[in-house]
């Protein structure tokens, strides 16, 4: 069963790396600023490398959502959790939907902790301020630099001919998505490792939630390859059905959104990159025109978000009871 729950999360972080590669590579290829094969290997290898830059989110999802204590010897419950997670992935992608891989897993984890446990199986103060939070405050964090940074840019090229502009920002266009890359790798790939490594010690292969170097690099190459993958229906929406996006908006965005998830994962927060992303691009629109911005479509993503949590709980409660059905515990 440890061994199937590893391959499992393996799978939800490749899932993770297909479904979210939109963020990183959205805005670069929807301004042309490179061919999506060129952007999509960039991500894959930036997302790798940002996996291995901390460990704080890794040890927030580990301990900080269900308290190992609670769930130690149920071996099914990890398991159900990342089938919830996967589910949602799944549903979302089909549809071509932008929500969050990280708020799918934190919702599995909830469903089978208190399909187990009842109630007081989750660890509800620590959700609430590492979580529910980060949740409410990045996207508004993404969306008022998205704003003020693109504000700041027009200011700054108010006299400069816009082929010049153009020009300059197809350039840094390329920057900003590899640092977007880098943070998405960072703060996402982490989440898996917390998983794994939660099973570790719910199975008694250690009795700690150190990270292993091996869950790192499985973790790392499985969202790499993801990401190799692309995730074209995720990038249309957000690379033209928000805003219509030239490279400075795709370069203040990305870099706006990039600064907002590095921050939270120095936090140990495992925050939404598509949340951040996608609202960062909503307020570089804004700072255009109001009516630049598709508002019937950003409507429709942040229902899909509020649905995520408790949407991917009750899959993972489902898949934690069939599980049981099936003789398995």
């Amino acid at each position: 069963m440890l061994v199937a729950i590893v391959l499992v999360a393996l799978v939800f972080d490749f899932t993770n790396g297909a479904h979210d590669s939109a963020n990183a590579i959205a805005t670069v290829v929807s301004t042309k600023v490179l061919p999506p094969r060129v952007a999509v290997f960039m991500a894959a290898g930036l997302n790798l490398l940002g996996a291995f830059l901390g460990t704080e989110v890794a040890q927030t999802v580990s301990g900080g959502i269900i308290p190992p204590e609670m769930v130690t010897g149920c071996t099914i419950l990890v398991m159900a959790a990342l089938l919830g997670a996967i589910a949602w992935n799944v549903i979302t992608w089909f549809l071509g939907i932008p929500s969050s891989s990280s708020h799918a897993l934190v919702g599995g984890l909830v469903g089978s902790g208190i399909a187990y446990k009842g109630w007081g199986a989750p660890n509800f103060p620590s959700i609430f301020h590492k979580v529910i939070v980060p949740l409410l405050v990045s996207p508004v964090a993404g969306f008022v630099m998205g704003y003020l940074l693109m504000v700041l840019l027009s200011w700054i090229f108010v006299k400069a001919h816009p082929h010049t502009v153009n020009t300059l920002f197809k350039k840094l266009q390329i920057l900003s998505a590899a640092f977007m890359a880098t943070s998405h790798g960072l703060n996402d790939a982490q989440k898996t490792m917390g998983v794994i490594t939660l099973a570790l010690v719910i199975f008694k292969i250690q009795t700690h939630l150190t990270i292993p170097f091996w869950v790192k690099l499985a973790c790392a190459t499985a969202m790499g390859l993801g990401t190799a993958t692309g995730g074209w229906k995720i990038i249309k929406t957000m690379g033209h059905r928000i805003f219509k996006l030239e490279p400075v908006h795709g370069f203040a965005a990305e870099t706006s959104a990039s600064a907002v998830i590095v921050g939270a994962s120095l936090l140990g927060a495992p925050v939404s990159t598509t949340h951040v992303i996608s609202t960062a691009v909503i307020g570089v629109g804004s700072a255009k025109r109001l009516s630049a911005v598709r508002w019937k479509v950003a409507v429709n993503l942040v229902i899909t978000w509020i649905l995520t949590i408790p949407a991917a709980a009750t899959l993972a409660a489902l898949a934690f009871r069939a599980l049981e059905l099936a003789g398995l515990n």
